[in-house]
């Protein structure tokens, strides 16, 4: 299904402040002490990390517009996100530029009506422009800590254990996916989250990587340049992604348990290199699904 949601994407009920039903659905869950309402949920100024959702509001028909027109999005398996609560969503990461984040987000956003928070790394705070847009529509800097507070405010928290180095493979490793960190499945033992495995096909060609330079970008704070076969030989027409078909697929929620005897790092551990097998197999099935890389 591409596309989706409930009339025009601007729609203030698409991002509705509503603070009652949080607090039902809290009480559903049988908290007797209703405790603070999720940041999604109440007024803006709450946000401890500065979500902005006048702003998201504002650049959503943008993001739509390649969703739905663009990269014509289609996305399966959905319904495995469940409708409220914490969660961590888990997903393979590459583009050279994190467009899949975005893309997964506004699915969510457009069919689920949730706004995705989602942990970047620390060196975009180098970028203050940057950084302060991520945190402006649902960013948070990657951190335990920051996790364990979104995920307690039952918000979904999109991570991508393949970090940097997902985004950074070169063109002729595409769809590999890189070593996963144990983070995620640290929080999700920890906190007895459950985990939705994600899978993005397209994003790999919209930037095809064929090179980094990487010296240059000490002085800016970043871990590396992207050379592509368009930039920057075609300056800033070169940083225009190519309009690939995607996919997206939501994969059944995950509940990590360690047993008794079981020592939970070591867990964590087994869980994560079964997690990007899960990713890994996702992402095999989603390709061999397509059959043009632009026209799907």
């Amino acid at each position: 299904m591409a596309g989706g949601g409930r009339g025009a994407f601007g729609a203030a009920s698409t991002i509705r402040l509503d603070a009652e039903r949080a607090e039902r659905r809290r009480a559903q869950r049988g908290t007797l002490d209703p405790g603070p309402a999720p940041v999604s949920d109440v007024e803006q100024d709450e946000d401890p990390f500065g979500l902005d959702l006048a702003m998201l509001e504002r650049v959503l028909p943008a993001f739509r517009f390649m969703h739905d027109r663009y990269w014509r999005v289609e996305t399966t398996g959905l319904h495995n996100l469940p409708a409220d609560g914490p969660v961590i969503l888990v997903s393979n990461h590459s583009g050279a530029i994190p467009f899949d984040g975005a893309m997964i987000a506004t699915t969510v956003l457009l069919q689920r009506e949730r706004v995705v928070r989602f942990l970047y790394d620390r060196f975009v705070d180098n970028l203050s422009p940057v950084a302060s847009f991520y945190r402006k529509v649902g960013g948070v800097a990657a951190s335990r800590e920051n996790a364990v507070e979104l995920l307690r405010a039952d918000h979904p928290l999109l991570i991508f254990p393949e970090g940097v180095s997902g985004v950074a493979k070169p063109f002729s490793d595409r769809y590999q996916l890189r070593s996963f960190s144990p983070g995620f499945a640290r929080l999700a033992l920890g906190l007895d989250v459950p985990v939705v495995p994600v899978a993005v096909v397209g994003a790999e060609e919209i930037y095809p990587l064929v090179g980094k330079a990487e010296g240059i970008t000490k002085t800016l704070g970043v871990p590396y340049l992207p050379i592509t076969p368009f930039f920057p030989l075609l300056g800033l027409l070169g940083t225009v992604p190519l309009p690939t078909k995607w996919f997206i697929r939501f994969g059944k929620p995950i509940r990590l348990k360690a047993t008794d005897d079981e020592v939970r790092w070591e867990r964590a551990r087994l869980e994560t290199l079964r997690m990007r097998r899960t990713v890994q197999g996702m992402v095999a099935r989603l390709r061999r699904r397509r059959k043009s890389v632009f026209f799907g």
